[in-house]
C-alpha cells in the first residue's frame, strides 16, 4: 500500500511451461493490484501461449491470487503424476513390457487423455540407451518443491477435500524413505501369486476409463 502511494503497484503472476513455454509462450496467472491488469495486460497477453487463437492468460484475482492458483496447478500434477504411476504399475504387473506400455500410452494420448505428462510418460517409456531401456535403473524415489504439499496444507486451512492430491503428496513421502522400503521388502512378502486377466485389451480399457474418472476427482 506504501508503493501504491508512490505509483508503484503489485503483480505476481504465476507461470507454467516449462522449456517449451519459454520458446512459444507460457501461461501466465497473474494477480495483485487490479489496477496494474488494463496497464500489463497488453503485454502479457502478447507473450503468454495461445490455445484456440485466445491467449491463455487472465487476471486471476487480488494479492497473492496470481501464485496461489499457480501453487494449486501444481498439486494438479502431482496428482496427474501418481494416477500415471499407479496405471503404469498395474500394467507392470500384469507383465506388460516397457515398449508395450508406451504404446499404450501412446493410444490414450491420441484421445481424451491427451496430456502433456501422458505424452512424456509414452517417450520415456520407450527411452533406450547403450544398456537397455532406461526407466527401470533410475532410482524410486521422488523430490518435491513443496508446492504439492502446500496446496495440501491449504485444502485442510479452507476445509476443501482434495483428497486426491494429499495421497499424491503422501506417495512421494513414502518413495523418499529408500531404506525402509527396502528394509520392509525383506520383512513383508507380497502376494505369492501373479494377477491375470483374461481379455487384457478390456483391462486396459478399463484402466484407461479409471484413469480419466480420477482426473476429473482430482480437477474438481
Amino acid at each position: 500500500d506504501e508503493l501504491q502511494k508512490l505509483g508503484l503497484l503489485f503483480v505476481g503472476s504465476g507461470v507454467s511451461g516449462g522449456e517449451e513455454g519459454a520458446r512459444h509462450g507460457p501461461s501466465l496467472m497473474p494477480g495483485g493490484h487490479a489496477a496494474a491488469w488494463p496497464i500489463i495486460k497488453p503485454i502479457f497477453q502478447a507473450i503468454c501461449a495461445k490455445a484456440d487463437g485466445e491467449p491463455c492468460c487472465e487476471w486471476v484475482g487480488d494479492g497473492g491470487a496470481g501464485h496461489f492458483v499457480k501453487m494449486v496447478h501444481n498439486g494438479i500434477e502431482y496428482g496427474d503424476m501418481q494416477l500415471i504411476c499407479e496405471a503404469y504399475h498395474i500394467m507392470q504387473t500384469l507383465g506388460l513390457t516397457p515398449p508395450q506400455m508406451s504404446d499404450v500410452f501412446g493410444q490414450w494420448n491420441g484421445a481424451e487423455l491427451d496430456s502433456f505428462l501422458i505424452e512424456i510418460t509414452r517417450d520415456i517409456l520407450k527411452y533406450k540407451d547403450n544398456k537397455g531401456h532406461l526407466l527401470e535403473r533410475i532410482r524410486d524415489t521422488a523430490g518435491q518443491k513443496g508446492t504439492g504439499k502446500w496446496t495440501a496444507i491449504a485444502a485442510l486451512q479452507y476445509g476443501v477435500p482434495v483428497t486426491l492430491i494429499g495421497e499424491a503428496v503422501f506417495s512421494r513421502c513414502l518413495s523418499a524413505l529408500k531404506d525402509e522400503r527396502v528394509h520392509a521388502n525383506s520383512v513383508l512378502k507380497g502376494p505369492g501369486c501373479k494377477p491375470k486377466v483374461t481379455d487384457t485389451t478390456k483391462f486396459l480399457n478399463d484402466i484407461k476409463h479409471a484413469l480419466y474418472c480420477a482426473k476429473i476427482v482430482s480437477y474438481a
